[in-house]
């Protein structure tokens, strides 16, 4: 009797809310994007400090950034979801943000790197809540956690390389952090 009550009563979401199905490829869009846009800026900090003792942290960081991507492009051509147009800006902005924190200092790079990390733990701690309450997508909720549990690692190195250092740290945190959090945004919708 209950789960004929349940199916009366239809889905868990409210009205506005997206699908299971959407949802699922708004987070498919959104991480592919993230880790474009992460790889871009690995890349420009690797372009400006790819000499330095930092450099093959900084390369580490983007491997794995990399095996991140590769996965979520799996997914698209899997789930025949598109990519967000934004793709050609992320390639330009996340290069420009990488290099340009990094011709400020290492330090500066570091903290680029916590702001990002950290919005990007929240969104995925976000999305794997989301689909373990679903109870779907056991694999992908095991990958996005493995991912997570990663990202937090590249925050951890930032915090071990002085990133709190940085000049006007709070300032640079706040941006980035804040500007990660709306690209997210952006690329769920566009």
């Amino acid at each position: 009797m209950m789960a004929e009550t349940k199916k009366k009563l239809g889905p868990k979401y409210l009205p506005g809310d997206l699908s299971p199905d959407k949802a699922l490829e708004r987070i498919i869009r959104v991480d592919q994007a993230g880790e474009y846009g992460a790889k871009r800026i690995y890349q420009g900090q690797i372009d400006v400090l790819g000499d330095t003792e930092i450099g093959p942290t900084l390369r580490h960081m983007q491997d794995q950034e990399q095996e991140h991507l590769d996965y979520f492009n799996d997914q698209l051509v899997k789930r025949q979801i598109r990519p967000t147009a934004l793709t050609p800006f992320w390639h330009v902005a996340g290069w420009a943000v990488g290099a340009g924190t990094a011709m400020m200092s290492k330090e500066a790079a570091m903290a680029c790197t916590v702001a990002v990390e950290e919005a990007i733990d929240e969104h995925y701690a976000e999305q794997r809540d989301r689909l373990i309450a679903e109870d779907r997508e056991h694999e992908m909720v095991e990958t996005i956690e493995r991912f997570r549990q990663e990202e937090l690692e590249h925050r951890d190195i930032g915090l071990d390389n002085d990133a709190e250092q940085a000049a006007a740290y709070p300032l640079l945190y706040q941006a980035i952090s804040k500007g990660s959090k709306l690209a997210i945004w952006l690329a769920g919708r566009i």
